[in-house]
């Protein structure tokens, strides 16, 4: 398991490309892979560079309403798509939901994970970061 402070381990969730909280180098990795689960417009806002927790949170909200979106496709699709595609192709569309709803739910548990070491990090500097 990876050690980020001395007594803090991460969890399996935490992103590979992340550093551990507490090393110089972590608010500017968390930025860099956050921005990766965004909408590229999201970079044009200077003050999600400028306080990561903004953008953690934003990404949190993003992130989870993709993972519904899936679970709302893979609810519907069946009924919505039965009289449009043949059988074989309507299981392929299953397992797409099944398959990126299972996925989102791995990227929105790292985000939280990131997400709560930058609230951390943040309610330790005090808020006029």
């Amino acid at each position: 398991m990876l050690v980020g402070m001395p007594d803090q381990p991460l969890t399996p969730d935490w992103p590979a490309s992340v550093h551990p909280p507490g090393s110089d180098s972590f608010e500017q990795t968390a930025l860099v892979w956050l921005f990766d689960h965004v909408p590229a417009d999201y970079r044009l806002h200077g003050v999600l560079r400028r306080h990561p927790v903004a953008l953690s949170r934003l990404a949190r909200q993003y992130v989870s309403a993709a993972l519904e979106a899936a679970r709302e496709g893979y609810r519907t699709a069946r009924v919505d798509l039965r009289d449009h595609l043949p059988p074989h192709a309507l299981d392929q569309v299953m397992n797409a939901y099944l398959a990126e709803g299972q996925r989102m739910a791995g990227v929105l548990r790292s985000v939280e994970a990131v997400d709560a070491a930058l609230r951390s990090a943040t309610g330790e500097r005090g808020a006029d970061v």
